[in-house]
């Protein structure tokens, strides 16, 4: 299977070649926009993605295999214009919720191993509401687009060491009332033992 990077460059020449990048990655960003926004202004945030995506392709880092992170980036930039259509999002998710205590071991840490992420997620919900634009972006991208911490610096044009400061301050502000997260980043095990953080995809 060609890498994506193969399928952009191709595209430049050929631009229908470009429908082969949507049909691999359409499901991923359409579920992503549609927890964030809902199914109906997901439907246009797709679109829009993929539109933005053709214009710009030959802005595509083409040391890159996977163009996924390029577009959840493009996805969450697009989101940042429907920010009261999120906020509804996040009222339903704590009505949906409003039975359910948020974890009290740890609730960041399980969305980190991305055990059950979205129960966590919709208990979490008023906190999450609450984050900064930014803050929040990060971690949706790492609990729902399922990208690593350098594949999150890709898709925010940041330094992967914002990415994990990022990610640290939401875990003090998601951890439960009278806790003491640690210091440490929310790097897991698996990522230790297997690169993923230092490795392209």
């Amino acid at each position: 299977m060609s890498p994506d990077s193969e399928i952009i460059r191709r595209s430049i020449e050929v631009p229908s070649a470009f429908a082969e990048l949507f049909e691999r990655h359409a499901r991923v960003i359409g579920a992503f926009a549609a927890r964030r926004v809902g199914r109906d202004v997901a439907e246009d945030i797709l679109s829009e993605t993929f539109l933005v995506a053709f214009r710009r392709r030959r802005d595509f880092d083409p040391s890159w295999d996977s163009a996924k992170p390029w577009l959840l980036g493009i996805a969450s930039r697009l989101i940042g214009k429907h920010r009261g259509r999120e906020a509804a999002q996040w009222r339903a998710f704590q009505a949906s919720a409003s039975e359910v205590e948020p974890s009290t071991d740890g609730a960041i840490d399980v969305v980190g191993t991305r055990a059950d992420a979205a129960a966590d997620l919709r208990a979490l919900a008023p906190r999450i509401a609450a984050l900064a634009a930014r803050d929040r972006d990060t971690l949706l991208l790492y609990a729902w687009g399922d990208l690593t911490y350098e594949q999150i610096a890709v898709a925010q044009g940041i330094p992967v060491g914002t990415v994990r400061s990022r990610l640290n301050r939401v875990r003090r502000k998601l951890a439960p009332p009278g806790s003491q997260p640690g210091a440490g980043s929310m790097r897991t095990e698996e990522e230790e033992a297997d690169g993923r953080l230092g490795s392209r995809a």
